[in-house]
């Protein structure tokens, strides 16, 4: 306990209390001896970071639940399994940086629950940079994360529609199999695209239509 408060720049009574409040895991324990590691240390300068950018020590030990709750990130992505997508390794405070005070233990958890966040060790991924990058651009536009989430939730239900209607028109023609869906694959998305830029640009002129009215 000792040599990892001296390493993370702390007072050991402050690691105690840190302890008490189940801010940092248990140690590892042989007899009488405690042993910590690098994921202490990492959880303790995660804790220094998060209390300079403002966070109470409440707000991070829910923080620290939820993350130390979260589903491994195999687990999300499927072990083996190809994808387009690019999955980003975030500490905690970079998750706030992201998210400044949105980055609460209710949003974290329900991005856990939505599958957006896994765990990797000591380490926070998200399955997507692309949907990482979206969902902090539509915070820094002044849209709540929490509707955020909300609504990537409904978008992932008609995403898992369009992705059944695409892969029962491919396999269930002749002969076709696996390999051909995903081949096949950028088709889906085209249509999927060019589909929503129509919509778009009809709610576009549905509201233009609407404000000229007033």
């Amino acid at each position: 306990m000792e040599q990892l408060a001296e390493a993370a720049g702390i007072t050991v009574r402050t690691l105690r209390f840190y302890r008490e409040r189940k801010l940092i895991p248990p140690p590892r324990r042989e007899g009488r001896i405690a042993w910590y590691d690098d994921t202490h240390l990492a959880r303790l300068r995660t804790i220094a970071a998060l209390l300079e950018r403002g966070h109470t020590l409440s707000g991070i030990a829910e923080l620290a639940e939820a993350f130390d709750q979260g589903r491994d990130v195999g687990d999300l992505l499927g072990l083996g399994v190809p994808t387009e997508e690019t999955p980003v390794r975030l500490t905690p405070e970079e998750l706030a940086d992201h998210f400044g005070d949105q980055a609460t233990s209710e949003n974290l958890a329900a991005a856990l629950d939505l599958g957006y966040l896994g765990t990797d060790g000591g380490e926070i991924v998200h399955i997507s940079r692309r949907l990482l990058d979206v969902s902090a651009a539509l915070v820094r536009e002044g849209v709540p994360l929490a509707d955020v989430l909300s609504a990537g939730r409904r978008v992932r239900e008609h995403a898992e529609a369009l992705a059944a209607l695409f892969t029962d028109l491919i396999l269930t023609q002749p002969g076709r199999t696996t390999e051909d869906l995903a081949r096949l694959r950028p088709l889906a998305k085209s249509v999927a695209e060019a589909e929503l830029s129509l919509a778009m640009d009809r709610r576009l002129r549905e509201s233009t239509n609407t404000q000229g009215g007033n």
